[in-house]
C-alpha cells in the first residue's frame, strides 16, 4: 500500500476560534432577512400614510379653493350671457358653469336680471335664477340641454326635465323618480349671484305634461 493520502482540494477547512470572532465582528456586506422585513413594513406604512393624506387633501381641497363643494361665484346675468354668448340664455336656456357643475337658469325672462337676495332651498323663484346640480337622479349621468324644445335630457336612461329641471311624468320621460337637485343660491346688491354647492335640495316629484308646474318642450320631438 501507498504511503500517501490525497484530499480533495476543495474540502472545507474548520475555522480557527480568532477567525470566528473575526466574522462576528465585521460588518455583514448586503440585506439580511431581518433588515429586509423592517425596510418591507416602514415602505408599507409610508405608502399608506401617502395615501391617506393625498385622500384628506384630495377631499377637502375645494372648500380650500371655492371650488365646488363650497360657495361658488358665478356671476351677473350679464356675464352669464358672455360666457354663453352662442346660446339663448336670456331666453331662458339653461347655461353650464364647470366650476359649480351646475346649470343656471333664468326663471322669469320676462325680467331680465337676477334679483337681490338670499335661496337657501334653490328654488330661483326669488331670485329669478335656479341652479341645477348636473347630476340625473337616476343613475347620475349628466343631463345635455336641448336646443330645440328647452330642455334636459339624460343621454344614458333618457329621462327628460323641462328647462327648470322638472322632471316630466311618465315612462316615456324616463325612469328617474324626481327633478334635478338644485343648489342654495344668494344674489348681492350688485347682481351677483353665488351657489353654494356644499348646500343641495332634492328635486320635486315629476308633473305631467300639461300641468301646472312643468313648462312644455318647445317642440314634440328632443334631441335623443
Amino acid at each position: 500500500m501507498s504511503n500517501y493520502h490525497v484530499e480533495p482540494v476543495d474540502r472545507p477547512k474548520a475555522l480557527a476560534p480568532e477567525a470566528i470572532k473575526s466574522l462576528r465582528r465585521s460588518q455583514v456586506k448586503g440585506i439580511s432577512r431581518r433588515q429586509l422585513l423592517r425596510y418591507s413594513i416602514g415602505g408599507g406604512v409610508a405608502l399608506w400614510l401617502l395615501e391617506v393624506t393625498a385622500g384628506t387633501v384630495a377631499f377637502i381641497w375645494p372648500n380650500l379653493t371655492g371650488g365646488f363643494g363650497s360657495k361658488v361665484r358665478i356671476g351677473t346675468l350679464e356675464d352669464v350671457k358672455l360666457a354663453n354668448i352662442s346660446l339663448p340664455i336670456a331666453d331662458g336656456f339653461p347655461a353650464y358653469v364647470p366650476e359649480a357643475r351646475a346649470y343656471i337658469v333664468l326663471v322669469n325672462t320676462g325680467r331680465q336680471q337676477f334679483v337681490a337676495g338670499e335661496d337657501p332651498t334653490g328654488d330661483g323663484a326669488a331670485l329669478n335664477v335656479r341652479g341645477l346640480y348636473q347630476r340625473c337622479p337616476h343613475l347620475g349621468c349628466k343631463p345635455n340641454p336641448c336646443l330645440k324644445n328647452f330642455w334636459l335630457e339624460c343621454p344614458c336612461h333618457g329621462s327628460r326635465y323641462d328647462r327648470l329641471g322638472i322632471k316630466a311624468d311618465g315612462a316615456q320621460y324616463g325612469p328617474a323618480a324626481r327633478g334635478m337637485d338644485r343648489f342654495a343660491a344668494s344674489v348681492d346688491g350688485s347682481g351677483v349671484l353665488t351657489l353654494d354647492t356644499g348646500k343641495i335640495t332634492l328635486g320635486p316629484l315629476p308633473v305631467a305634461v300639461g300641468q301646472p308646474g312643468i313648462i312644455p318642450p318647445r317642440t314634440p320631438t328632443g334631441c335623443i
